[in-house]
């Protein structure tokens, strides 16, 4: 499958959860065309949130996992982990949001990644992508080559 692919279903398996159309597509979720914002983009503090999705890369379920502060959550592997294997998920789309608007990913974001990759990659889960939300504004990881 190729990049885009993976991140046009991105935005459209998030938008049921995040109060999006899914008809807005990648383009108008990026340049604020669509007014409504993901649900995940409206809190005041950091929520890590996950798409587990099965062989086929459909939508097993939606789950806001790790809530945090203004400016940082702790994300702990062993639970995404045995989230998956609970759900029997063969994939993930990893998402959070930055409060203060800004969607660039941090140094943390990254290595948060790497380690999530490393930990579900030992149980054959892949992770598809990892999504920032901020306001209007989404940053994935696969279209920047951090995946």
């Amino acid at each position: 499958m190729a990049p885009g692919t993976i991140r046009v279903r991105a935005v459209a398996w998030f938008a049921p959860y995040c109060g999006v159309s899914p008809q807005v597509g990648a383009a108008g979720m990026r340049s604020g065309a669509n007014r409504k914002t993901l649900r995940i983009a409206g809190f005041e503090h950091e929520v890590f949130a996950l798409l587990f999705l099965d062989t086929r890369h459909r939508l097993i379920e939606y789950r806001e996992m790790f809530n945090g502060t203004i400016d940082s959550a702790s994300v702990y592997p062993c639970e995404v982990v045995k989230e998956a294997l609970r759900l029997n998920a063969a994939a993930v789309i990893l998402s959070h949001n930055h409060p203060s608007g800004n969607p660039e990913p941090s140094q943390a974001d990254k290595v948060l990644t790497q380690r999530l990759k490393e930990a579900l990659g030992l149980v054959d889960v892949r992770v598809l992508d990892h999504v920032i939300v901020a306001g209007s504004a989404t940053e994935p990881f696969a279209e920047r080559g951090l995946i």
